[in-house]
This record gives structure tokens, C-alpha cells and sequence, in this order.
């Protein structure tokens, strides 16, 4: 493996139990690879956080954008009058 740099790092009880268990089992080669699985999967999941952040963010832009709010009930009542309208002007006489 090239460019590989040592470090240390302190873990929980529970965690280097964990990580032992999987070694054991056989899931895992050595307690590296656990570490690389779990650096990978950290940082999958980083990007997956950046892309709904900016998702919201335009969603955000497009919602300013669109103009004023309308109060719940009066969208729902003008809606509900157009609809009327298209109906009643669709009935069978």
C-alpha cells in the first residue's frame, strides 16, 4: 500500500471490541481496513450531507424567488373557486 502514514488512535472499550470481533470473524483482514471501511463510509456520508445542504439551499433561493407567501386558506379558497368554476361550466344540463 503506498503512501501509508501510521497513527494512533484512541477508542472506546466497546470499540476496539468491535473491531477485534470483526478481525476474528474473519469479516476483516486487520484492524486497518476496519478503520479504512469506516473512513470511507465517513466520508460518503459527508457528501451526501453537502449535497442535501445545497439542495436546501436551492430550494431555499427557488422559494424566495417565487414571490410573497399566501395565507394557507386563501390559496385553498381561490383554488377551490376555479375548480368550481371549471365545474359548473362542465355539468350536463
Amino acid at each position: 500500500m503506498a503512501n501509508v502514514e501510521k497513527v494512533s488512535v484512541a477508542l472506546t472499550a466497546e470499540m476496539a471490541a468491535m473491531m477485534r470481533q470483526a478481525v476474528e470473524s474473519g469479516e476483516y483482514a486487520s484492524a486497518s481496513e476496519v478503520v479504512r471501511e469506516a473512513l470511507r463510509d465517513w466520508k460518503f456520508r459527508r457528501a451526501q450531507r453537502d449535497q442535501i445542504i445545497a439542495e436546501l439551499g436551492r430550494q431555499w433561493d427557488a422559494g424566495i424567488a417565487s414571490g410573497l407567501a399566501t395565507e394557507g386558506n386563501e390559496a385553498f379558497s381561490r383554488v377551490r373557486a376555479r375548480l368550481d368554476a371549471k365545474l359548473s361550466g362542465h355539468r350536463p344540463a
